[in-house]
């Protein structure tokens, strides 16, 4: 039986990537918390990044935390979190224009 790919919001797949390479031994509590979503999201959505080859986890061995995990980010993850990382820029700098061509119209109306 082949993989699943599951969906995961692009946005959301590149934030995750870019926090566990700031610390790989981040906790899903953390991401959960940094992200705003649930944990129940956070473990899902890692789940979904494990199964399609773009993370990889280990746990601690000596550590007597058996919960507390490594993610490593796998090169086909790197890969599509540089991708990922481009559109969303493009997307961030669209969302900028429009704020601010918004902001420029409210502004013109209130000097007017």
């Amino acid at each position: 039986m082949g993989k699943i790919k599951k969906n995961i919001d692009s946005n959301l797949h590149f934030r995750v990537l870019q926090l566990i390479e700031e610390k790989s031994n981040i906790t899903q509590r953390e991401l959960a918390e940094k992200l705003g979503i649930s944990l129940g999201g956070v473990n899902y959505c890692l789940k979904s990044l494990i199964e399609i080859g773009h993370l990889k986890i280990n746990n601690f061995k000596k550590n007597p935390n058996k919960s507390s995990y490594l993610y490593l980010i796998t090169p086909l993850g790197a890969a599509e979190k540089a991708s990922l990382a481009i559109r969303y820029l493009k997307c961030k700098m669209a969302e900028y224009k429009m704020l601010k061509l918004e902001i420029e119209n409210i502004k013109s109306r209130i000097n007017s």
